[in-house]
């Protein structure tokens, strides 16, 4: 068996109008393979996005990759036209953004929306396309028939988070990257997402790419876990050795903002992957 994801040594740049560039990626590997949860977690600006970014082919236009390798099912995409990895992206590759507000249409209706997915991605009639819009609806637990119709502004947060999953999970993708979808969330809004996307996961047999700045919801969730810290990766661990034994300083600081560590938790500033 091959990874459904392979990163490897990816390094990106953001130009400025100047010509000046900022390093956003330095040296970065990553495999994701078929069904497995895996956490990327850092704090904002860490590179996290961009790396997401880059593995679907979906950079700024003042992005430069300089060097490494994203293959998709052994497929080097890199290498491809911009309409090939479209095609691919399309064809098997979901992403949930932060904000579903920022996701979606405010003067569309939530069916429409998701209906617009699916006729993108298929020929199929009204009324089939219809049932296919409620099911999913359905199945991102928002049976209340007055969701289809509803404008965004109508819905609730977590409401609007799961028609944005709904939207994903619109194409059957082997891959769905969910990029801080509850940081915008209260605590119980928050579990129950968390709760939807495992049984999601499990039901639809997906690879799972958690991008998170909150080692809390990694548990229960991530199979394993990469760290970022300023473009790289740091630490690769999983969820239960990342609580009981962080290795690397910025793993330690971000367990420290939400949980009391011991003084004597500390580690040195050279500690990287082994």
């Amino acid at each position: 068996m091959t990874p459904l994801v392979c990163v490897s040594n990816l390094s990106v740049q953001y130009m400025s109008r100047r010509g000046l560039a900022q390093v956003a990626l330095d040296d970065v590997s990553l495999e994701i393979w078929p069904g497995e949860t895996v956490g990327l977690l850092g704090e904002s600006g860490c590179g996290k996005t961009t790396l997401a970014l880059a593995m679907i082919g979906l950079l700024p236009a003042n992005a430069r990759i300089n060097r490494g390798s994203v293959r998709f099912r052994g497929l080097e995409m890199l290498s491809r036209s911009a309409s090939q990895r479209e095609r691919r992206r399309r064809a098997e590759i979901s992403i949930i953004f932060q904000h579903p507000e920022m996701a979606l249409n405010p003067v569309i209706r939530a069916g429409d929306q998701i209906a617009e997915v699916l006729r993108a991605h298929s020929k199929i009639g009204r009324h089939q396309c219809r049932e296919r819009v409620e099911a999913l609806l359905n199945q991102v637990e928002l049976a209340d028939t007055r969701i289809y119709s509803a404008y965004p502004h109508e819905l609730s947060g977590g409401e609007r988070q799961r028609v944005v999953i709904a939207q994903a999970l619109a194409r059957r993708p082997a891959l769905l990257i969910a990029d801080e979808p509850t940081s915008a969330l209260d605590n119980t809004t928050q579990a129950e997402i968390l709760t939807l996307l495992r049984r999601l996961k499990e039901q639809f047999q997906l690879a799972l790419l958690l991008i998170t700045h909150n080692p809390l919801l990694l548990p229960g969730l991530a199979d394993r876990t990469f760290v970022m810290h300023a473009g790289s990766m740091v630490e690769e661990t999983t969820p239960a050795h990342l609580f009981a034994e962080p290795r690397h300083p910025r793993a330690v600081a971000l367990l420290r903002c939400i949980l009391p560590l011991p003084a004597d938790c500390a580690v040195s500033p050279n500690t990287s992957i082994q």
